[in-house]
């Protein structure tokens, strides 16, 4: 009868674990000594640039949160893995990151169009990603509803659109503009369209309409097109590679209105591109500039000079609040269970990082300020913060 009884409570106790087991997320954990986390990044391809900066401000934050004692004494151990700017290999790194590293969360993609692909599998295996930079408005929500899994740290294509044509009215005093946008980009037609409604709204006037598609490189046609136009501005939606020619080539064609731009001019490639003594009178909308005084930004410039010896870009200090954010929600779920985790990055409130203070929505985003950057001479010469 003992003998029996004890087969019938082993039995009971495997099934317990087995059930037990059974409603973990794919992300739990089972080493109590390390907290594995997935980084999918574009370190190669056509926007290399976003997700190397990223990913060493990331690396920043974890040595230092490591440096610390890890969390509750456990070590963060970074997964890393390039996505070569390809949406279609995001998902591949993400399904390879969760099934077979058994990582608790995954931080990136820089970009929206591969952050959004990587959220089917993350919906799918309950595991939260993460993106530091992926503005999309779809993001988060989409027509299908909001997506459980999914977060970022910020602002919408449609706050950045906004922002700039407010700055244009009230900052410049524009009142006419000329748009010139990536026709291929979601990223630049959402930008574009906020842009245009706000500015319309504020009495302004789009006065041309011009476009082109990702990787060309002349822009001769449409700037001669422009050049003739009665504006007050340039409105260029777009990432550095495209926009850091047509800047160059506006001004050797004499265009010397300001252009106005979006986080995607911001990396040191662009400079590159356009040459310096073209980037004046260009602003674009940012998370983050080097000319903020907050001691929380001096402190992460010095630190990342240290360990980088250059200059932090946005992408730098984006990665870097990436990395704390997830850090600080993994602390507060008292659990290495990526359901726990999920509700404990929802329930953030008043979070403050390098790129700004903020708490998360209903919808997973980010409720925070923006700032518009002035370049003179491929320096930056100004920011002026926006409110939340």
């Amino acid at each position: 009868m003992k003998k029996k009884l004890s087969m019938l409570l082993a039995v009971g106790l495997l099934v317990s674990g087995i059930t037990a087991c059974g409603v973990k997320s794919e992300g739990s954990q089972a080493n109590a000594n390390e907290i594995k986390i997935g980084i999918n990044y574009e370190l190669s391809g056509g926007v290399a640039s976003y997700g190397q900066s990223s990913v060493d401000g990331i690396m920043l934050a974890i040595d230092e949160i490591n440096a610390a004692g890890g969390i509750d004494g456990k070590k963060l151990v970074p997964v890393k893995y390039d996505n070569k700017s390809e949406p279609a290999e995001a998902v591949i790194l993400a399904n390879k990151l969760i099934s077979q590293d058994k990582v608790l969360a995954i931080l990136g993609p820089a970009t929206s169009g591969s952050f959004k692909s990587e959220v089917s599998v993350a919906e799918k295996k309950k595991v939260p990603v993460i993106s530091g930079s992926a503005t999309a408005d779809d993001v988060t929500v989409d027509k299908t509803g909001k997506k459980d899994y999914a977060f970022r740290i910020c602002y919408t294509d449609s706050f950045q659109g906004t922002a700039m044509a407010n700055f244009a009215s009230q900052n410049l005093s524009a009142k006419k503009a000329v748009i010139v946008k990536d026709s291929s980009s979601d990223y630049a037609k959402g930008l574009a369209e906020n842009f245009i409604k706000t500015f319309k709204d504020a009495g302004g006037t789009i006065v041309g309409e011009e476009a082109y598609v990702a990787k060309d490189k002349d822009f001769n046609a449409i700037l001669t097109k422009i050049k003739d136009l009665d504006f007050d501005v340039i409105y260029l939606p777009g990432y550095y590679e495209e926009a850091g020619l047509i800047i160059k080539q506006a001004r050797a064609l004499g265009i010397d209105k300001p252009i106005l731009g979006a986080d995607g001019f911001d990396s040191p490639d662009l400079t590159s591109l356009a040459g310096a003594g073209a980037l004046s009178k260009v602003y674009f909308t940012n998370h983050y500039s080097s000319l903020d005084k907050d001691p929380t930004v001096i402190k992460f410039i010095d630190d990342f000079k240290k360990k980088y010896n250059k200059e932090p870009n946005a992408f730098h200090a984006l990665g870097y609040d990436l990395a704390k954010f997830l850090a600080d929600g993994i602390k507060r779920s008292k659990s290495l269970d990526s359901e726990a985790l999920k509700e404990a990055l929802a329930s953030t409130t008043d979070f403050t990082g390098v790129t700004g203070s903020f708490s998360i929505d209903e919808n997973h985003n980010p409720v925070k300020a923006i700032v518009i950057v002035g370049l003179e001479n491929g320096v930056q010469a100004t920011a002026v913060r926006s409110g939340k």
